[in-house]
């Protein structure tokens, strides 16, 4: 058992703050790592379609570790152990990487390319665009299992990967903004408001998958 499983109310040593702070950045370590082999994925994809296809499904991607604070708060708040092992199995979303779509088809085909691969185990997949959430919010969340490979061997790092079109992530962006500036209680008008906002947003994705198809036709496709 690491330093960080000392769950005592006594305060710490600076020693014992110097050996925490260690041990968790070096834990954090291999999830920099993890989303760096995901993100070499996704690049490789888009450069794929451009020269093949002459097409890029991928607008933005955009990834971020937990912070060491940010992470022993969440410990705190799900009352686990500091122990590195038990926040590794309890804690899927200590990194994550955000894939920004054009059209929610791009969103399938790239969850389906990218867990297709070999090295990659999905350990949990949550559709909220077939089955959107009840305030309107809509993306598609994977949690994949990668493994990194370290001098001291072989270690399997999770990596949350949420995938929205623009519209998705438009909405997203200013439901969160709203959220913060209430403290997550906000009033009914606006939460009515958001979820006809996710409505529109979803016809805005509808409208221009047409167009574009009636433009390029089904687009292109890759085996």
């Amino acid at each position: 058992m690491t330093a960080l499983a000392r769950a005592t109310p006594a305060p710490l040593s600076p020693d014992q703050v110097r050996v925490m702070r260690k041990d968790i950045q070096r834990f954090l370590l291999q999830y920099e790592f993890g989303l760096r082999e995901v993100e070499t994925k996704l690049s490789i994809l888009r450069d794929e379609f451009l020269e093949l296809h002459d097409y890029n499904p991928i607008e933005h991607v955009s990834s971020r570790v937990k912070s060491p604070e940010s992470l022993l708060d969440k410990v705190a708040r799900k009352g686990l152990s500091r122990d590195l092992e038990a926040i590794r199995a309890h804690i899927t979303d200590i990194a994550g990487v955000r894939v920004t779509c054009a059209f929610v088809t791009d969103v399938y085909r790239l969850f389906e390319l990218l867990t297709r691969q070999d090295d990659i185990r999905v350990l949990e997949v949550k559709d909220y665009i077939a089955t959107p959430k009840p305030n309107g919010y809509q993306s598609l969340h994977a949690i994949i299992e990668i493994p990194v490979f370290l001098s001291t061997g072989t270690t399997a790092v999770t990596v949350e990967v949420q995938f929205r079109t623009i519209a998705m992530d438009f909405w997203a962006s200013l439901e969160h903004r709203i959220y913060y500036k209430y403290d997550a209680s906000v009033p009914s008008r606006l939460t009515e408001e958001l979820r006809e906002a996710a409505a529109t947003a979803a016809e805005l994705d509808s409208r221009m998958a047409r167009l574009h198809r009636q433009i390029h036709g089904d687009g292109p496709h890759m085996d």
